[in-house]
């Protein structure tokens, strides 16, 4: 995000001067010269969209944890919550403006209208620049469907934060799998991935990625963790946990999660920097935070790991440097793995993962803090690597596929990337290994969450609150 102020504090001149060619430039607006309302609505789009919403619309009808009256969203706005991802803006705002922003999202609950909310599209047909698309309902119901994969009798897999597996087969039937992990459906915990055994025909394999949890004391602690099992029909068997990052934290927030097999059987799992970037966590192999790990199926590292040899290094470490890892997929051309990452204000990325790349975070970024501060003066670093592609703003990325097949002549290879905070389908144009150019698919849609190819060639997404899967069907040009 973007901060919009008159007089441009070191912070944002720095993220002015990242802002990418192709991007239009924000037009800097005088505070005084606003009302009340427009000042507190600037204030939400520059600190608060990015994770509830553009128009306050994930404030309606949510379960408020810490309150819903007036002095407790003033507390919270002040003080925040780091431990589940909210931070503090006392030091960024004035109380008068802190004032202002809690009237704001509490006249904005009761009068959606005068907010301008996004409107929900009108049709289930989507034209872009080179293809319309027709969106099928494939399951409905859901909260936060996170994690999807298909099973080889065409039968969809679909895990929910909440912690429900759903086995979603013909004609929208759905129906709970039973057997999870038990997992910390909090902050942006619960149950996330999913991914099968490359042999899963043979061997009945399913993976599952979670907030695990466990008590320290009066501390409840919580990692992401790989549950192994064996489905059968809709039940769960032979669970095995077969990763567990450490170390465990009290932090409520960037787990990555996302889960992906190469072509020779090797298992990946990001996992976030746990909010925990200060003590740099991110840059030292002796923990498992802010890292791509690699997995032998069984959970055991692989011998040639970069990492297996040092002293004190955790073996499991593939890359290191990142901040929130929750898109991973593979190049079907290449077979390299392509990862995506949410930044701070600014600095979502997209990179390929090398064995043994630093990454960079928090020691290199092209985002700034969320109150708008430097949170480091670099955008590049000898030793390392520069990210693929970057968005300013952040986009809120999360689920990435490469269009194969040939339903969709015009997208075939291109990226497809989901958007939480702008609600749409992010189409990249990949040539010779780059992003070279983009477009708005879906908009509106909702908090895109995952973007999947199917087995049968149909490009399948899913959204948040309400959680729908949705198949897209082309559509012949007139």
């Amino acid at each position: 995000m973007i901060k919009y102020i008159a007089i441009a504090s070191a912070a944002t001149m720095l993220l002015l001067i990242r802002q990418t060619a192709t991007e239009p430039m924000p037009v800097a607006v005088s505070n005084s010269t606003l009302s009340a309302f427009e000042t507190a609505q600037n204030n939400y789009k520059n600190f608060c969209s990015s994770c509830h919403g553009e128009k306050v619309e994930m404030f309606v009808d949510r379960q408020w944890k810490h309150g819903k009256t007036k002095p407790d969203l003033i507390k919270s706005i002040t003080g925040g919550y780091p431990d589940n991802g909210m931070p503090s803006w006392g030091a960024a705002l004035k109380p008068k403006e802190i004032e202002e922003l809690a009237d704001y999202i509490l006249e904005g609950i009761e009068k959606g209208s005068k907010y301008s909310f996004a409107a929900k599209p009108k049709s289930n047909v989507f034209a872009s620049a080179e293809l319309t698309v027709k969106l099928d309902t494939v399951a409905s119901g859901l909260s936060s469907p996170w994690g999807m994969v298909f099973l080889p009798d065409g039968d969809l897999i679909v895990t929910d934060r909440t912690g429900e597996i759903y086995r979603v087969g013909k004609n929208q039937q759905k129906t709970k799998v039973t057997g999870g992990p038990a997992v910390l459906a909090e902050g942006q915990g619960g149950l996330l991935d999913v991914e099968l055994h490359p042999k899963f025909a043979q061997n009945g394999f399913i993976y599952f990625s979670y907030s695990a949890f466990k008590t320290e004391g009066n501390d409840k602690l919580s990692t992401t963790a790989v549950m192994r099992a064996k489905l059968e029909g809709t039940s769960l068997s032979d669970q095995k946990i077969i990763f567990e990052a450490q170390p465990y934290l009290k932090t409520r927030h960037h787990y990555g999660s996302r889960l992906e097999f190469d072509r020779n059987g090797f298992l990946y799992v990001s996992v976030g920097d746990r909010g925990q970037h200060v003590p740099l966590l991110p840059q030292s192999v002796e923990n498992d935070c802010g890292k791509i790990h690699r997995l032998n199926d069984d959970g055991s590292i692989p011998t040639d790991n970069p990492f297996v040899k040092k002293d004190k290094a955790h073996g499991s470490v593939f890359s290191y440097g990142h901040r929130n890892p929750q898109g991973t997929t593979l190049n079907p051309t290449t077979g390299e793995l392509w990862e995506h990452e949410h930044g701070p204000r600014g600095g979502d990325e997209v990179n390929i993962i090398k064995k043994e790349t630093n990454y960079g975070w928090p020691v290199i970024s092209y985002g700034i803090n969320y109150d708008g501060t430097v949170l480091t003066p670099n955008t590049e670093k000898q030793g390392m690597a520069q990210p693929n592609h970057y968005w300013i703003p952040s986009i809120g990325p999360s689920g990435m596929t490469f269009v194969t097949g040939s339903r969709y002549p015009a997208w075939k290879g291109d990226l497809l990337v989901g958007s939480l905070r702008f609600k749409y389908l992010n189409r990249c144009k990949v040539q010779n290994g780059k992003i070279v150019k983009e477009e708005i698919l879906l908009q509106n849609l909702g908090r895109l969450r995952n973007v999947q190819m199917g087995n049968d060639g149909y490009i399948y997404v899913s959204v948040e609150d309400p959680g729908y899967v949705f198949r897209l069907v082309p559509v012949p040009m007139k």
